[in-house]
């Protein structure tokens, strides 16, 4: 089984592969970590809403012109 430090060795290496060094910062820049209680906020965006609610706005964002 390969080390944590391993893998994220050979993660950085495939990214700086695939998209070049530049490419792979910006990439990776989407990434930070944030702040707050995702688990509580979430809850509040989804406790009200039925799962097919939440289908039907996924399918609408997904829809929308990029």
């Amino acid at each position: 089984m390969k080390t944590k430090e391993e893998i994220l060795r050979e993660g950085y290496s495939a990214l700086i592969g695939s998209l070049g060094a530049t490419d792979a910062i910006r990439f990776l820049q989407h990434f930070r970590s944030g702040q707050g209680d995702y688990t509580k906020e979430r809850r509040q965006w989804l406790d009200n809403k039925s799962l097919m609610e939440v289908w039907e706005e996924m399918e609408q964002v997904s829809n929308e012109p990029k």
